[in-house]
């Protein structure tokens, strides 16, 4: 693991010389992939450190957070369903044109397609017992990866970039991120999604609405740690093994990932114009990268961190609380059609 932070430090700095955005995230992500690729022996980051950036992230929104968007709800959560709505139509879209030209089964394209958690994506395929897991796998970190990378480049030339916070780090900053750890645990038990995220947000805006404690101040410094560990996990998301896939695969998740971010870029037009709201916010409203990603480029390009953060968040509870159990009541659905077919026309599967 010390290799990892070694090799992210060095990136991070890099990066930051450079003036490149979001610097001691992006700089991880690179340094340690190019790593993988070069360096024969293993690299590890544990998950509890990519899990204390989430909660840094989380702790740092709660504290920020704008409730007078809770005044606007009504239409927010409106454009929020019909925006994703719009994404889970065109990732089948995609989908569909990539299993035809990169020769894969629909169902492995739809799943590598959706821009939901790697993860419980998998797990999802898994259950289903698609065979296709490494495609799959590939076609979620390639996007992931591609979105960090880019839409970064595409948003940072949108605003000014949010000056550096003055602020020193606090006893009661720190002990707010211990707290908020302690509940994301709790909360985990209970299998609640993206908990090390959520947690930290419901916690501190309940804080602020019903005590009279006084929110401390955000030194920069914070959030550079926070994608330090986020970016040094990202690296190592991408396997070598990965890129061993058949060209038009490789290709085909290339496809879909720009795919993706051509929809959203294009549908954030659509927010902004309802919502009245920034290109950078509503682009990052929609983008399908990482939630904790996604706010931290919010925050360093001074968007609307708030609405950032609701829309991704409602993007991944939608994608799985509503269009996982949708896909797995219509494939088992399927399944039983295509037994009754089978025994009605007297065909044996082996």
């Amino acid at each position: 693991m010390l290799k990892v932070l070694i090799l992210s430090l060095i990136g991070g700095y890099i990066f930051n010389l450079l003036h490149i955005p979001i610097p001691w995230m992006l700089g991880p992500i690179v340094i340690v992939m190019l790593a993988q690729f070069i360096y024969k022996g293993p690299l590890k980051w544990s998950g509890q450190m990519r899990d204390a950036g989430v909660v840094i992230v989380g702790t740092v929104i709660g504290i920020q957070f704008n409730t007078n968007l809770f005044g606007m709800i009504g239409s927010i959560i409106f454009y929020m369903l019909l925006l994703n709505v719009i994404l889970i139509g065109g990732s089948i879209c995609i989908a569909y044109l990539t299993s035809r030209w990169a020769k894969i089964p629909i169902k492995a394209a739809i799943l590598g397609a959706i821009p939901g958690g790697l993860g419980q994506i998998v797990i999802f395929a898994e259950e289903e017992k698609v065979e296709e897991i490494g495609i799959i796998s590939y076609f979620q970190v390639i996007r992931l990866l591609l979105v960090v990378v880019f839409v970064p480049f595409i948003v940072a030339g949108q605003v000014i970039s949010k000056p550096s916070a003055d602020a020193k780090l606090t006893i009661s900053l720190v002990l707010l991120i211990i707290l908020a750890w302690a509940c994301s645990h709790l909360t985990k038990r209970i299998h609640l999604p993206v908990a090390f995220f959520i947690t930290p947000i419901i916690l501190l805006i309940t804080l602020q609405l019903t005590t009279p404690l006084v929110m401390p101040q955000i030194p920069g410094v914070v959030m550079d740690i926070a994608q330090l560990l986020i970016g040094a996990h990202i690296g190592l998301m991408l396997k070598p093994h990965m890129i061993k896939l058949p060209v038009r695969v490789l290709a085909g998740g290339i496809f879909s990932a720009f795919a993706l971010i051509a929809l959203t870029f294009g549908s954030s037009f659509l927010m902004s114009l309802a919502l009245d709201t920034t290109f950078p916010t509503s682009f990052l409203s929609t983008a399908p990268g990482g939630l904790d990603q996604m706010v931290l480029l919010a925050d360093a390009v001074n968007a609307e961190v708030s609405l950032v953060s609701m829309f991704q968040t409602f993007r991944l509870l939608f994608i799985f609380l509503l269009i996982m159990p949708l896909m797995k009541i219509f494939y088992r659905w399927r399944e039983k059609k295509e037994i009754a077919y089978n025994q009605e026309n007297g065909v044996v599967k082996y």
